[in-house]
């Protein structure tokens, strides 16, 4: 028997897919097909997928041409599938001429060529989002590199009225970009808005787009004024449109991973989290107080995250301790005690600590090493090592794939609200960020 494999995502499957099968099929007796399962896809830097891995298994089922389906999960697959089934013959589409030659030591290698004019890819394209920058802050030349590996959305422009701000701290990319000389004639061009403001500024531009109907991807943090929060969740809300918070860490694979690890209860009940990131920023610290603010404004998002995920938003106190430098805090510790539970986050944008997050329960903890906010990498351990355990995913780029391939699945599914940050998390940082403001329950050293 002549054994054939193939791989592929197979995502909007189409009529170029059922070609490229029925050739394969023909090249021997038993056809194996290799469906990329999502992490696997997303290691690959192909975001956007559109279907399930379930519905793609489906949909090359019911073309009748395979006979065995497996699931692609990781680098070098190819060749230990190969070996197991006892393959003769590796095929796959024309575009991928010359990068798998080196399957040829193990079997035949045919490249099929490709139903023209049609493509996953196409598809997914010719109804991109049009998206809008607003600002021109340096994290912007980071987006557009990032947003290169996200299919289904089209920078179209972008507008900045913050011309005082010193051409250093400026991003390099942004007169790349076509121009709008006002933000209303932006916003008549555009499906959705990316805001990269300094904080002072985003509450107004994120309520005139969602005034005029467009969805909106915002920098962290979100707003420091609850009451300004809850009223544009609330718009959104009420107009259908996704409003999300672009905090990296939230969407990255790894960390939804971790929490749901978390919550399954295999460290039992989880009574504290400890999370720290710091950072010593020297000459880019003016700028960066410019942007947000003190240490945690700046960076309390990304613990009070891992906080609000593992315990919730109900906490019965929290307070600050904060060290100050002209006014600024440029360390800050937030303590909470929450019913049963307490959480701790230390940040930082002129001192330096362990950058880790310990998450402890009654039958075990987890330890994610510096730098968690971009987690690839954590530990389960317990009294008895012995039952310890390493998880390891890859973390891709900048991270700023995830948020954005969020984005626009949101946008494209008709989400209500993106559930890897929702609202109440988004609320949860508003209200304790606010409190900074009202100089409640702060301590200074």
């Amino acid at each position: 028997m002549k054994k054939v494999i193939t791989y592929g995502t197979y995502d909007l499957f189409h009529q170029g897919h059922y070609n490229l099968l029925k050739r394969a099929k023909a090249l021997g007796d038993y056809l194996i097909v290799g469906v990329t399962s999502d992490y696997f896809d997303k290691s690959r830097g192909k975001f956007n997928v559109h279907d399930d891995l379930m519905t793609r298994i489906e949909n090359v089922k019911k073309t009748g041409f395979a006979d065995k389906i497996v699931v692609e999960e990781y680098f070098g697959q190819k060749i230990d599938d190969i070996k197991k089934y006892g393959v003769q013959v590796f095929t796959v589409g024309s575009d991928w001429e010359g990068y798998f030659d080196y399957l040829r030591e193990y079997c035949q290698v045919i490249y099929l060529e490709r139903t023209k004019g049609i493509s996953s890819t196409q598809i997914r394209n010719s109804h991109s989002i049009r998206l809008g920058i607003v600002g021109n802050e340096k994290i912007l030349d980071r987006f557009i590199d990032e947003i290169k590996y996200v299919s289904g959305v089209d920078i179209v422009g972008a507008y900045a009225s913050e011309d005082d701000v010193d051409s250093q701290y400026k991003s390099e990319k942004f007169n790349t970009l076509s121009s709008y000389l006002t933000y209303e004639e932006m916003l008549d061009s555009v499906d959705a808005v990316y805001v990269n403001s300094p904080l002072s500024m985003r509450p107004a531009l994120l309520e005139k787009a969602l005034l005029c109907g467009k969805h909106v991807l915002t920098e962290f943090p979100f707003c420091t004024d609850y009451e300004k929060s809850k009223f544009l969740v609330e718009l959104a809300q009420k107009n259908h449109l996704v409003l999300m918070e672009g905090l990296k860490t939230a969407y990255c694979p790894a960390f939804g991973k971790l929490i749901s690890l978390v919550k399954s209860g295999r460290i039992g009940k989880v009574l504290s989290v400890e999370a720290n990131f710091t950072q010593i920023l020297g000459n880019s610290l003016e700028n960066q107080i410019r942007i947000s603010g003190g240490s945690i404004e700046s960076l309390g998002a990304y613990p009070l995250l891992a906080i609000c995920k593992l315990l919730g938003s109900n906490y019965k106190h929290v307070d600050f301790i904060t060290h100050k430098e002209s006014g600024v805090d440029t360390m800050s510790r937030i303590n909470f005690v929450f019913e049963g539970a307490m959480a701790s986050a230390l940040v930082a944008i002129n001192a330096k600590a362990e950058g880790d997050l310990v998450i402890s329960g009654t039958k075990g903890y987890v330890y994610v090493p510096a730098p968690w906010w971009k987690t690839e990498y954590y530990e389960l351990r317990y009294e008895d090592v012995n039952k310890n355990s390493k998880f390891f995913y890859k973390f891709e780029g900048e991270g700023l794939r995830y948020e954005i391939a969020e984005f626009v699945k949101s946008i494209k599914e008709k989400y209500d609200q993106n559930l890897l940050f929702n609202y109440e998390d988004i609320l949860f940082e508003s209200k304790v960020l606010s409190l900074i403001h009202k100089s409640r329950n702060q301590f200074t050293c």
